[in-house]
């Protein structure tokens, strides 16, 4: 039996809400925090798992992209946002959302590219609040980044937003990614793209079915996280989704975020394998 992760956030519900169905008795799913799923698809605790871009950056000789299905955006995505007290050119510290490798690699490479920054790094630690935070400007995900922010700040950011204008790309936050070593048996790699691809499918012809089961508990309306699913986000690891990756990965190694990582490859492992 494969054993399969994926990230315990709202962004993730469309790609997993009939995975287990697909996988039936082959497979099994369980849900955690991105910073555990890549750690544990790393020590080979897992054999497939929805992780950070990032993540796939810095183990990539190890790991296979193995479905179409991804957390995306091509445009404003609402739950990442980079709130300052100083104007964005004066940022020197950073506190960093500890729910999120990626989002915290992506801020990073904003604040250099626009404005030549390299801020000093702080934690923000997932149950503190902001104003208990020292730090010039704060990156907030998920839950605390799409209710309104408390305190007074200079400027706010959409990441996903600033991202798509600055490079006229699309930007990957986290997408499927297998350990090689783990499907070598021929036509297991398309059994579990056909999985992880069919319940994409699934998930976004039940939009509003999740919406009207989640929004209550995210303290958000039912239009709302219908809309955010719709509009923010994006599911389909397409070839400008593979552009905006590879320019990720390019632009975090040229700050020093990732060493020694490979091009992006322009498509999936082949059904083949």
């Amino acid at each position: 039996m494969l054993r399969f992760g994926a990230v315990s956030y709202l962004n993730t519900k469309p790609l997993v809400e009939t995975l287990p169905q697909h996988l039936g008795r082959w497979g099994s799913l369980r849900l955690d925090l991105p910073s555990r799923l890549a750690r544990d698809l790393a020590a080979g605790e897992l054999d497939v798992a929805l992780i950070p871009s990032i993540e796939y950056f810095r183990n990539q000789s190890d790991y296979e992209i193995v479905s179409t299905a991804a957390i995306a955006c091509r445009g404003p995505v609402w739950s990442v946002r980079l709130l300052s007290r100083v104007p964005m050119r004066q940022v020197r510290t950073l506190a960093l959302d500890e729910g999120s490798r990626t989002s915290a690699a992506m801020a990073q490479v904003l604040l250099h590219e626009m404005h030549g920054l390299t801020p000093r790094t702080v934690p923000f630690p997932i149950g503190s609040q902001a104003d208990e935070i020292e730090a010039d400007a704060l990156l907030m995900i998920g839950d605390r980044a799409m209710h309104p922010a408390r305190g007074t700040y200079r400027e706010i950011w959409d990441l996903g937003d600033r991202w798509c204008r600055w490079t006229e790309l699309p930007f990957v936050f986290a997408m499927w990614v297998a350990r090689r070593d783990r499907i070598i048996e021929p036509g297991l790699a398309r059994r579990i793209e056909q999985a992880l691809d069919a319940s994409r499918d699934e998930g976004i012809d039940r939009f509003e079915s999740i919406a009207v089961r989640e929004a209550a508990g995210q303290g958000l309306t039912n239009e709302d996280l219908h809309r955010y699913f719709a509009e923010n986000l994006h599911f389909h690891l397409g070839p400008g989704e593979r552009s905006g990756l590879e320019t990720f990965r390019r632009k975090a190694a040229s700050i020093g975020l990732i060493s020694g990582s490979n091009p992006v490859p322009t498509k999936t492992i082949s059904p083949a394998s």
